[in-house]
C-alpha cells in the first residue's frame, strides 16, 4: 500500500481535513464525563462489574437515537494488539489511562470525530474532535450524543452538585473543553512562558499533545477548562474562547516580528529543518517533531512553498511507534524506528512534489 492511500484510509477525519484557524489551531476538542446509576465507579469495580456497565452501554448505543447520529463500532481495548491500541492512542481517540483499565472499551463513529472511552477513570467519557477551532461545534455533537445516551441511561446527578464524577475535579458540567494550538513563533521569540503562566490564572490549564503529564513536543500545546463546578457548559466556553482568541492574536504577532526583525534567521531556521527531513536517514520522535513544526511555520510563513500545509497533522501521528509499525507491517525496536520514520518523512515530502 502506498502512503498515501495508508494516510486517507488510517487517517480520522479530525487529522485529513482543515478547520477554521487551521494555521495556528490544529484541533477542538469536548470530553463529558458521565457515570451510571447502581454501579460502583471503574477504579474499584471488579470485572463483573465493568461488564455489566459495558453491556448497558452497548444497548443504548443500539437503539435508535444514537444510531441516527452514525454508524458507531464498539473496540475493546483487550481484543486489540498492543500496537492497535497505541495507534488509537495516537490518533488521540483514546487516552492512555483507558489502556491500563481492565474490561475498558471505546466506541468510535465511522469518521472518528465522536467517540465513547468505557470504563477509563469514569463509566463513560464522551469525545467529540474537530479540525481547526470549531469548540461550538464540537459542544454541539458532544451534547447531542449526551442527550441521545440519556434517554436510555440512568445518570449519576445531584441537583446541587451536577453530574458525580470519579474524581472531584470533574463533578459539575464533568466537561472538559479543549484546543491543541501550535505556537512556534511564540516559543521563538520567548513570550510563551509569560503567555502560559497567564492562562493558568483564569482558571484554564496547559498540557502536552497526549494530555496529562505529556510534553508540548513540536511547539504544540493544549489548552482546556480546569475548573467543571459553579460554571456553565456555555461559561465554560466562552471562558476558554476568549483565551483562544488572545493567544491566536498573539501567535500572528510573533510571526510577523519574526518576519520583520529576524527574517534571515528564520529562513535559516526552516530550510535548515526543510532538509534535514528530506534527507535524513534517521531520526528520533522528538527531533521529527521540531523539525516538523519548524516546516509548518516556514509553509505559514511563505517561506516555504509546494508543501502541503496538512503535513503537521498527517506526520505528527504517522510518524508515532504504533503508526511506523502498522504501516511497516512489523514490531521495531526504537533504533529501527529511527531509520523508518526517516524513510516515512522523506516519502511524504516526495508526495508533494509528483
Amino acid at each position: 500500500m502506498s502512503l498515501s492511500d495508508f494516510l486517507s484510509q488510517a487517517s480520522s477525519k479530525w487529522l485529513r481535513d482543515e478547520g477554521p484557524e487551521s494555521d495556528i489551531v490544529i484541533s477542538s476538542r469536548v470530553r463529558i464525563a458521565r457515570n451510571l446509576v447502581g454501579h460502583v465507579f471503574p477504579m474499584i469495580a471488579t470485572e463483573s462489574d465493568k461488564q455489566a456497565v459495558l453491556d448497558e452501554v452497548e444497548r443504548a448505543v443500539k437503539q435508535p437515537q444514537v444510531e441516527q447520529l452514525g454508524r458507531f463500532e464498539l473496540l475493546k481495548m483487550g481484543s486489540l494488539s498492543p500496537v492497535e491500541q497505541a495507534v488509537l492512542v495516537e490518533k488521540h481517540l483514546v487516552s492512555p489511562t483507558l489502556l491500563e483499565s481492565s474490561g475498558s472499551a471505546v466506541i468510535l463513529r465511522d469518521d472518528e470525530e465522536m467517540g465513547v472511552m468505557v470504563n477509563e477513570e469514569d463509566h463513560l467519557r464522551l469525545q467529540c474532535l474537530l479540525p481547526g477551532y470549531q469548540l461550538d461545534a464540537a459542544y454541539g455533537l458532544a451534547e447531542r450524543l449526551d442527550d441521545a445516551l440519556e434517554e436510555t441511561l440512568n445518570y449519576s446527578f445531584d441537583e446541587t452538585r451536577g453530574y458525580l464524577t470519579a474524581c472531584p475535579t470533574n463533578v459539575g458540567t464533568g466537561m472538559r473543553a479543549s484546543v491543541m494550538v501550535h505556537l512556534p513563533a511564540l516559543v521563538l521569540t520567548g513570550s510563551i512562558q509569560r503567555i502560559l503562566s497567564a492562562v493558568t490564572h483564569v482558571g484554564l490549564v496547559v498540557r502536552g499533545i497526549y494530555g496529562e503529564g505529556t510534553d508540548a513536543l513540536g511547539n504544540l500545546f493544549q489548552i482546556s477548562n480546569q475548573i467543571t463546578l459553579g460554571q456553565s457548559e456555555q461559561e465554560i466556553l466562552s471562558n476558554l474562547h476568549g483565551v483562544a482568541k488572545q493567544i491566536i492574536d498573539h501567535e500572528r504577532v510573533a510571526r510577523q516580528h519574526l518576519l520583520l526583525q529576524n527574517k534571515d534567521p528564520i529562513e535559516d531556521r526552516v530550510c535548515r529543518s526543510f532538509g534535514i527531513l528530506a534527507y535524513a536517514r534517521q531520526i528520533d520522535s522528538k527531533e521529527a517533531m521540531q523539525r516538523i513544526s519548524d516546516v509548518r511555520l516556514g509553509i505559514d510563513l511563505g517561506i516555504i512553498k509546494g508543501v502541503s500545509a496538512n503535513i503537521l497533522k498527517e506526520l505528527m501521528v504517522a510518524t508515532q511507534p504504533g503508526f511506523l509499525q502498522t504501516y511497516y507491517e512489523h514490531e521495531m525496536t526504537p533504533g529501527e524506528r529511527d531509520v523508518k520514520r526517516a524513510s516515512m518523512i522523506r516519502e511524504r515530502l516526495r508526495m508533494d512534489q509528483v
